[in-house]
C-alpha cells in the first residue's frame, strides 16, 4: 500500500462508523464502472449454464434453500 493510502487508511479509522461506510461506499461506487467484455463474458456464463441444466448435466436448488442458508436464526427465547 502507499503511503498516501496508508495514510488515508489511518484518517478513515478514525471517523465514526457510519461515516467509515459512507466512505467506503463511494470507494465501492468508484470502481463499479460498466465493463461491456466483462458483461459479455458474464452474459455466455449465464448461457452456458442455463443450456447445461436444460440438458439435465447439473442441477438447482429452490431459491428459499439458497436464502434460508443466509437467514439469521434468532432463538424463540
Amino acid at each position: 500500500m502507499s503511503q498516501t493510502a496508508e495514510s488515508l487508511s489511518q484518517q478513515a479509522a478514525q471517523l465514526p462508523p457510519a461515516e467509515r461506510m459512507e466512505l467506503v461506499e463511494r470507494i465501492l461506487d468508484t470502481l463499479d464502472t460498466p465493463d461491456p467484455n466483462l458483461d459479455a463474458l458474464w452474459a455466455k456464463e449465464a448461457e452456458d449454464r442455463l443450456a447445461a441444466y436444460r440438458r439435465g448435466e447439473i442441477s438447482a436448488l429452490p431459491l428459499a434453500e439458497v436464502l434460508g442458508k443466509y437467514t439469521v436464526k434468532t432463538s424463540g427465547a
